[in-house]
């Protein structure tokens, strides 16, 4: 297979769970129907999402991560080793109470709300990290089986993982974020290997963390534990390349985001501060960058784009049901073109419609226009 880093369409990852998916996990969980009744529900959920994505005519597909509570369960339900819960969709629903679309959204990281799967909260190690089970392995097998078009598998990346761990409690078993990475590294290197041998050949690394290193609250967190950021930055950029590399044949890309929670946001911050080291250390060749708010800033610090990457402008929000326009997102594709060659650009939508279950506030409906819009964009505009 050629590789998939010229595609001109990309999906971020999530799509809003359907009514009939949020059920059966409901009926599940109360133990009303059992796993395997359950995994037919997901798997024809699943059939369907691949079939939409298929018929609007995106490049890359994904299982719309049906099988996930949260985006960061592709390692938190993968690994054994922290002091955790087990997350639930009555979890999810109790907490997104609080908030407001399109406001910063910030969750107190207590001990007492440990309800939920490492990663998604902050938690401690009570053993070294081990992987139990290949997730992503298993939802990538499904979804290719049924998919016309090439499937990409998203995965939490090192950066993420490093912030929401406790590493000053977790002292007995790892006494330096740098040990800890090295677990995660070869972790993360043993899920994508599984990957890889089964066929996959795009494997997307989400690191919202990223952002934390131009947000002012995020910054000040991690002054207020006696972190250095730009240490944090660098090793978090050598972690990410030491998962990727040495693999032949498959395209990285990573995902760069702001938040995306019942369509709010956690971080602020334009890429400009970070960008020169970001885009010119990191080895993917794909970047999705988040672009469908001010938030974003300008495209300037595309420029420092390597000139073999190619940027994937997500300029479509999920976040609100209002329909970007053709000509509105060619404008901004122009605009992005001032600073790399229309030929380094792609679109997509500016994050996942679901990067937990409970989804944004959009339809489907919404869902499916929005990604219909990205991809006649970009039959006009690269043909």
């Amino acid at each position: 297979m050629p590789s998939l880093n010229t595609t001109r369409t990309d999906v971020v990852g999530s799509l809003l769970r359907p009514e009939t998916l949020k059920d059966a996990r409901a009926r599940y969980e109360r133990g009303e129907i059992t796993e395997a009744e359950f995994r037919v529900a997901e798997d024809e959920c699943i059939r369907h999402a691949i079939a939409l994505q298929e018929a609007i005519g995106l490049d890359v597909v994904t299982d719309g991560e049906f099988r996930r509570l949260n985006f960061q369960d592709s390692f938190g339900e993968a690994v054994s080793g922290y002091d955790s819960g087990r997350a639930t969709l009555d979890y999810y629903e109790e907490r997104v109470g609080s908030g407001k679309p399109l406001q910063r959204f910030d969750l107190p990281l207590g001990r007492e709300l440990l309800k939920t799967t490492p990663v998604v909260q902050r938690q401690r190690m009570v053993e070294r990290l081990r992987l139990r089970r290949n997730l992503v392995l298993e939802e990538y097998r499904y979804a290719a089986s049924v998919a016309r078009k090439p499937v990409k598998v998203t995965l939490i990346g090192p950066d993420r993982i490093s912030q929401r761990v406790d590493l000053a409690g977790s002292s007995a078993v790892y006494t330096t974020m740098e040990e800890f990475l090295a677990d995660v590294v070869a972790v993360e290197r043993a899920m994508i290997t599984g990957l890889i041998d089964a066929g996959c050949r795009y494997v997307h690394i989400d690191a919202p963390g990223y952002t934390a290193y131009v947000d002012p609250p995020s910054l000040a967190g991690m002054r207020a534990r006696g972190e250095d950021p730009m240490a944090n930055l660098r090793r978090s950029l050598k972690a990410d390349n030491d998962v990727i590399r040495g693999f032949v044949g498959v395209t990285f890309g990573v995902h760069i985001c702001r938040g995306n929670q019942r369509s709010m946001w956690h971080r602020e911050g334009t890429y400009d501060a970070i960008a020169e080291m970001l885009f010119g250390e990191l080895q993917h060749d794909r970047f999705l960058l988040e672009y469908d708010s001010p938030r974003a800033g300008s495209f300037a610090p595309l420029r420092f784009v390597p000139k073999n990457k190619t940027v994937v402008l997500g300029l479509v929000s999920t976040k609100v049901p209002q329909l970007e326009t053709v000509e509105e997102l060619k404008r901004r594709v122009d605009e992005a073109s001032r600073y790399l060659p229309l030929e380094q650009l792609a679109l997509s939508p500016q994050c996942g419609f679901a990067s937990e279950i409970t989804g944004n506030l959009v339809s489907e409906d919404d869902q499916k226009r929005k990604l219909e819009v990205v991809v006649e964009t970009a039959c006009q505009i690269w043909g």
